[in-house]
């Protein structure tokens, strides 16, 4: 019985190389939006230089600032990723030696899951603001109420970025021992 259990237990402790298939899919998803969002900012500054150069017939103006909100919200998803892998890989795998050995505040110093959790949802938090933004950009009011509803979602955006960071410096004043 012994036997089994001994068994079981090394399997189990095996199995948390399963991450390493989250942990290689998620790096190699922010590689390719982080390539994705440099190839639009890239085509960004191309239709701009043509545009100045007299080259291009159409009007930057209507669309230079929604596609870059477009690519930094594809950079900010990039970089979910990228803190969700090395995260993990961090809790389940291995901690990477050069970051105990720093000892720095980085967002790649991850400690323990809820660590992970906070750092995706505060980036994602911050994409799906980038994203209200983008949209804001694009509307067109057409009754005075739509700008009080505007008014409103900006209102609560920024009640929830204070109440977030409270919460942050909460968590801080415990881990530094205040």
């Amino acid at each position: 019985m012994k036997k089994i259990e001994v068994f079981f237990e090394k399997l189990l402790w095996s199995s948390r190389f399963l991450v390493l298939i989250a942990v290689v899919s998620s790096l190699l998803g922010s590689l390719v939006l982080f390539l994705v969002g440099t190839l639009d900012i890239l085509e960004v500054t191309k239709k701009a230089f043509y545009y100045y150069l007299g080259r291009n017939g159409h009007d930057i103006h209507e669309f230079i600032i929604t596609d870059i909100i477009i690519a930094i919200d594809i950079y900010l998803v990039a970089v979910v990723l990228l803190i969700f892998g090395v995260g993990s890989y961090r809790l389940f795998i291995s901690p990477i030696d050069e970051l105990v050995d720093s000892n720095l505040a980085h967002p790649f110093n991850i400690q323990t899951f809820d660590e992970l959790k906070d750092k995706i949802v505060r980036v994602v938090i911050l994409a799906v603001i980038i994203e209200f933004f983008r949209a804001v950009v694009d509307i067109r009011f057409s009754t005075p109420l739509d700008a009080i509803y505007l008014a409103l979602s900006v209102l609560a955006l920024a009640v929830s970025v204070y109440l977030m960071n409270i919460n942050n410096d909460k968590k801080r004043e415990i881990y530094n021992g205040k």
